[in-house]
C-alpha cells in the first residue's frame, strides 16, 4: 500500500467513526462525544472514559486506545477490487467491531459502529 493509498483509507475510516458518532447521538441516549484534531479521533463518553483512535502514517497502521487495552489495525485487501477491513495486527478480529464492543462496555449501552 503506498502512502497516498493509506491516507485515503484511514481517511475514510475516520470519517466513519465521525459519522456514527453522530449518528448513534441522533438515535441513542448516548451523549458520544467526538473531537477531531488532524488524524486523531477522542471519544469521550458520560462516566469520562475515552477512546483514542489515531494514525500511525509511518506503519500505515490505525492504533486504538480503550480501556480494555490498546490495538493496532492494518488494511487487509480481500479482493481484486481493493476491498477489505482494518484488522488487528494480532489476529484478534476487525477494527469496527472491536470499536462497538469497547464503546458499548464504555458508554454501558449497545452502541454500534460500522464502516
Amino acid at each position: 500500500m503506498t502512502d497516498l493509498e493509506f491516507m485515503d483509507r484511514a481517511e475514510q475510516l475516520l470519517l466513519a467513526v465521525e459519522q456514527c458518532c453522530d449518528r448513534i447521538n441522533d438515535t441513542t441516549d448516548a451523549d458520544v462525544d467526538s473531537q477531531r484534531s488532524g488524524g486523531m479521533i477522542t471519544l469521550t463518553f458520560p462516566n469520562r472514559t475515552q477512546i483514542i483512535i489515531n494514525q500511525q502514517k509511518p506503519l500505515h497502521e490505525i492504533w486504538m486506545a480503550a480501556k480494555s487495552g490498546g490495538y493496532h489495525y492494518k488494511f487487509e485487501v480481500a479482493d481484486g477490487a481493493g476491498t477489505g477491513q482494518w484488522m488487528d495486527t494480532k489476529g484478534a478480529g476487525e477494527f469496527f467491531a472491536h470499536l462497538s464492543r469497547d464503546a458499548s462496555a464504555q458508554s454501558g449501552l449497545a452502541l454500534q459502529f460500522s464502516a
